[in-house]
Parts: structure tokens; C-alpha cells; sequence
């Protein structure tokens, strides 16, 4: 049998062993609280008198996870892509739920979430995926204030860990010097050429470029790209932001190969550029599977390093150095050598935000795009070469 709540000199505070217990009313219900000093009991005890009666939420963290990304619809007027769900869902359940299990919403604070990333941190866990858990969390959170069952959010405001002295700092993306470009493109096979050369010069995100279709590519008297929608994970859809659709100039020298590539496998305007086997759209994992990682490879563009696997046995592990995302890295570069300033490539690229062009990129230069026939020079160089070796 609980002990009985004896009273103090506070009216509504009492005491229950060694807990101080505040009772209040609410909607004609009476709600207790339970504090671990009188300190704490009277400041809570002070909100309920100044209006905040509203007691907190039971309900327990696991549950309420369980139904929110279920239901999540976003916080903003663009709502919320059923691709992101799975990337909220994955850092909440690999993190937080079993280390949280049988805790309520309420009993989360921030320091509760300062401590699971320091744990991350130190169980080396990388940047990337504590900021995934922190934007996973803070929208959770943020939709339980909404539903009145927090007062706050207990992820506002938290910030990721510093690194530690010895960490090195995470490898981002690099644009590939023309000879570098020379190298991968010769290295690739000859029916997989066109594919890369279209990325370099388009710079067009990788769900972009399997996503365009023949409705969308002008071959006329100044040819031209059409970016309205992509092919993201076996589906197409419109593109995230406004900023996304954009027309790109084609260089002389790409509109001539593509005029060549459409006679040759086009079954009409509303099929992709670039196909499977089977005429359907290309599905990027294999792409890199069968074609760019054993071509990075091949090059020499990888790392290697030892590591520690989960068996606690040391394994050689390989990382490319060459990504989809590399080819639109260097066309950004491609595009500042030859003269395009900050806006101009931000434009060219669909960033929806100048500042996050200008964060990743550091040369500022003129307006507008500009043509594109550089890229014929820079991108085609082996092929005028063999022409003018085998003319010859």
C-alpha cells in the first residue's frame, strides 16, 4: 500500500515518503505529480497556478514513435515525401528506442538527448548520422507539442558533439581534374561512355539523368534540357523543389551524340534517354554495381584501410573515391573554370539555396548560364583525339 500523502506548510504540496507530491485539478479531474525535492515541487506547483494545468502525457516514448511514423505528414505547406519516412524511422529505432525503452515522452529532457548523441559519438558514429537522429527526433517531438502532450521539445536547441581531437574529419565528394576525368571515362565500357559524359556535362543529379525522358531533351536549333521530374527508388516523381526544374543548355558536340543515341534505341518521347536492357528505366544501384564500382576500381580510384569488423577480427575494407555524385562535383568545377559565377552554378546545379552553393563551392563570377560548348572539349577530348590518330 502506497504511503499517505502528509501535508506541508505549502497548500498543495505534500509529502510521500521521501517525494514531494503536488495535486491540481484539470477539466474537472485531479491530476498528482511527484518531485524529488520541495525546490522542484513548488516550482511546478507555481505553473500550475499561473495557468499551466494541463498534466503530461503518459504515454510512452515507444508507442507514441510507433504511431507517429505511421501518420507523419511534415510541419510544412510541401508536406512530407514518403522517402523520408524510412530515413526518420532507421535512426530513431537503430539509437533511441532500445536505450529509451519503457520511458514516457514526458521523461525525455535535453540532456537526455545530449547524452545519447555523446554516446554515439563515442561509439563513433558519424556526423551524418547524429544529425539524421537530432532532424528524426526534432520533428517527433515538435508534432507531440503540436498534439498537446509536451510542453516542449526536448531536441531544441541540442547540438551535435564536437569531434574528437584524433577524428578525422568526414570525406565529402570531390570533383575529378581533367586528367582524372580522362582516366574514368576511358576506363569505363564503350556502351556505358555516353551515359557518364551526359552526367559530367549536365551535372544533373543521378535520379535527374535516369529520370529524363526524350519529351524533355530539345535537340534543336539550340538544344537543350528540360529537368521537370526524376526516377528516385523504382518510381518517378516531381522534383523536391521549385528550384530543381530548370532548363540546361547542351553543348554542340552532346546534342550530336544524342540525335545518334535516339535513332538508335528511342520507342518515343515518353521513354527514358537511357534505358535497360528492356527499354525501362535504369535502377541506380545496379548501375554502380555492374558498371562504376568495378570501373573506379579498374582506375585506381579507391582507398584502402584496415578495420575492426563486429568479430572483433581485423578486414581490409575499400571505399571509392569515385561516386555518381562526382560527375555533378565536376561539372559545378568544369562550370567555374570556364567563367560562371556562384548564381550562375546554382542555377545550373537546381540548388534550391545560393548559400549552400556557395558553402560547398568557393569562386564567384558572372550571371546568367552561358552555352555549354566547352564541354565538348573538355569531356569528348579522347574521341577528337582517336578521329584525328585514326584519320591518320
Amino acid at each position: 500500500m502506497a504511503a499517505k500523502l502528509e501535508k506541508t506548510r505549502y497548500p498543495g504540496i505534500y509529502k510521500r515518503g521521501s517525494r514531494y507530491v503536488i495535486v491540481w485539478e484539470h477539466r474537472g479531474r485531479q491530476h498528482k505529480e511527484s518531485f524529488s525535492s520541495l525546490a522542484e515541487a513548488r516550482e511546478a506547483k507555481g505553473r500550475k497556478q499561473a495557468g499551466e494545468r494541463r498534466p503530461l502525457s503518459k504515454i510512452r516514448f515507444d508507442a507514441y514513435f510507433t504511431q507517429w511514423i505511421k501518420t507523419y505528414s511534415g510541419r510544412t505547406a510541401r508536406g512530407f515525401s514518403e522517402t523520408t519516412r524510412p530515413e526518420y524511422e532507421r535512426p530513431i529505432r537503430a539509437h533511441t528506442l532500445e536505450h529509451w525503452q519503457g520511458w514516457t515522452l514526458a521523461e525525455i529532457e535535453p540532456a537526455d538527448v545530449r547524452q545519447r548523441l555523446g554516446e554515439m559519438r563515442a561509439e563513433a558514429c558519424s556526423v551524418s548520422q547524429m544529425k539524421k537522429l537530432r532532424a528524426a527526433l526534432s520533428a517527433m517531438f515538435a508534432t507531440a507539442v503540436d498534439d498537446n502532450l509536451l510542453r516542449s521539445n526536448p531536441v531544441q536547441g541540442v547540438r551535435i558533439p564536437a569531434p574528437l581531437e584524433d577524428e578525422e574529419p568526414e570525406v565529402k565528394a570531390k570533383a575529378l581534374i581533367r586528367a582524372d576525368l580522362r582516366v574514368v571515362l576511358a576506363a569505363l565500357p564503350e556502351e556505358w561512355r555516353l551515359f557518364f559524359e551526359f552526367l559530367t556535362h549536365s551535372g544533373l543529379r543521378i535520379s535527374e539523368a535516369i529520370g529524363m525522358r526524350w519529351e524533355h531533351v530539345d535537340l534543336g536549333e539550340r538544344p537543350k534540357l528540360e529537368v521537370r521530374e526524376q526516377f528516385y527508388r523504382g518510381k518517378r516523381r516531381k522534383l523536391k523543389s521549385g528550384a530543381g526544374e530548370r532548363d540546361l543548355p547542351l553543348s554542340p558536340g552532346m546534342a550530336e551524340r544524342l540525335i545518334e543515341h535516339r535513332r538508335a534505341s528511342s520507342r518515343g518521347p515518353k521513354t527514358p534517354v537511357f534505358t535497360s536492357t528492356t527499354g525501362t528505366e535504369l535502377i541506380r544501384g545496379k548501375v554502380a554495381e555492374r558498371v562504376l564500382t568495378p570501373t573506379a576500381i579498374a582506375a585506381g580510384f579507391k582507398t584502402e584501410e584496415i578495420v575492426v569488423n563486429d568479430d572483433g577480427e581485423e578486414e581490409l575494407k575499400v571505399r571509392l573515391t569515385v561516386t555518381f555524385h562526382t560527375f555533378r562535383h565536376t561539372c559545378a568545377s568544369l562550370l567555374f573554370d570556364n567563367g560562371r559565377n556562384i548564381k550562375q552554378v546554382q542555377e545550373w546545379l537546381g540548388h534550391a539555396d545560393p548559400g549552400f552553393t556557395l558553402r560547398t563551392y568557393v569562386h564567384l563570377m558572372d550571371a546568367g548560364v552561358g552555352d555549354a560548348a566547352f564541354f565538348d572539349e573538355v569531356v569528348g577530348a579522347d574521341r577528337e583525339t582517336k578521329r584525328s590518330d585514326e584519320a591518320l
